[in-house]
């Protein structure tokens, strides 16, 4: 009862901590004869790796995954496939760590920092490892960025997933200034450059501050067509929030209007439908793609709140292993907003969620 592995005919556990030699995941379930080498997975990886700009941690970790086990390529693969493909064995993935600082955590070795998993790992297991977090840290999430992408080859091309930050702090994005083309032209992928740009002014006073904010991170899949997940208790929208909520730092999910949901009318929250030429279309997408538990074939939309980073330099009060109260000050390398990074974590964990979802409506409905 280990509780690392999520999915259900597409299945994925991680396995690794922080600051120990490696880490990674192994992928189960995965179709055979999909190609699948190091550089389809490592332009994934680059794109959450630290180190980016001066606004995430600045530990220097190239992130460079090995594939273990589960692929192929001989000469008769090669002509026929074009490369190397899965076997529809487990495929093991493993990306080394190479810059851990564990003696920065010397200090609370014994304290409790407010805002992590200290008190509750040990609570629960009687032992955690201190450095870095060990297996809370969000250092995990660049093996879900890297079962993501062999979740993407199951997923073909015709689904296209996107995440972007529409918030930073107090500070939202302008929806009438959106624009899909400036995600890649700034370190938040935002897609307001004004925004972005008052971002970094208020990163900048929040880094030299010794503080952190929080984000909330948008993530949408288009191409998905009707059908996929099921009633009851295999909801598509209730595994994407589960998915969603498992990422660190995420304290809040939402599918569609979410929330907001509550404030509109009936007539006001009811996607009306039509009949166009290609077959039936929707008005408005108040559910986020997805009624029933079940795609409707508009685009998957949902939200994650991030919380503000709890490594943080003002000291906070807290008590220690043995019941003394004390004041912890994290000191370190973290990022002063956590969401900056999560954008490729949650597009991963869509697509690993929309691959479990496409194998298990093929299984059952052919």
């Amino acid at each position: 009862m280990s509780h690392n592995t999520f999915g259900h005919l597409f299945r994925v556990t991680t396995w690794g901590e922080s600051h120990g030699p490696a880490l990674g995941c192994v992928v189960d379930g995965c179709p055979p004869g999909l190609l699948l080498d190091a550089p389809f997975i490592q332009q994934w990886l680059d794109r959450r790796k630290p180190g980016q700009s001066r606004f995430v941690t600045q530990r220097r970790e190239p992130d460079k995954v090995k594939i273990l086990s589960g692929v192929f390529e001989d000469e008769q693969v090669t002509a026929r496939y074009g490369g190397q493909v899965t076997t529809g064995t487990p495929i093991s993935l493993m990306i080394e760590n190479v810059d851990q600082r564990s003696k920065d955590y010397g200090d609370i070795a014994r304290q409790y920092r407010p805002g992590h998993a200290d008190f509750t790992y040990d609570a629960k297991y009687g032992v955690r490892d201190y450095r870095g977090g060990g297996r809370s840290s969000a250092r995990e999430t660049a093996a879900r960025v890297a079962a993501g992408a062999v979740a993407r080859r199951v997923l073909g091309a015709g689904v296209t997933i996107r995440a972007y930050l529409t918030q930073v702090g107090k500070r939202a994005i302008d929806r009438s200034r959106f624009d899909w083309a400036e995600i890649d032209n700034n370190p938040f992928w935002c897609p307001d450059a004004e925004t972005a740009a008052l971002w970094e002014e208020d990163l900048d006073a929040v880094r030299k501050a010794g503080s952190s904010v929080g984000a909330i991170v948008e993530v949408t899949a288009e191409g998905v067509p009707a059908g996929w997940g099921a009633p009851l208790y295999g909801k598509l929208d209730a595994e994407l929030a589960s998915a969603l909520m498992s990422i660190n730092a995420v304290k809040g999910v939402e599918i569609g209007e979410g929330f907001a949901a509550a404030a509109l009318s009936g007539e006001e929250n009811a996607d009306e439908i039509r009949m166009g030429n290609d077959g039936p279309y929707f008005l408005s997408n108040h559910a986020g793609g997805i009624l029933g538990g079940i795609s409707t074939g508009q685009t998957l939309v949902a939200r994650m709140a991030l919380k503000p980073t709890s490594s943080i330099l003002t000291p906070r009060r807290s008590i220690d292993a043995l019941g003394h109260e004390v004041e912890v000050r994290t000191t370190g390398r973290h990022d002063p907003c956590v969401g900056l990074r999560a954008a490729p974590v949650a597009e991963a964990m869509m697509a690993c969620v929309l691959a479990d979802a496409l194998l298990r409506h093929r299984a059952q409905v052919g």
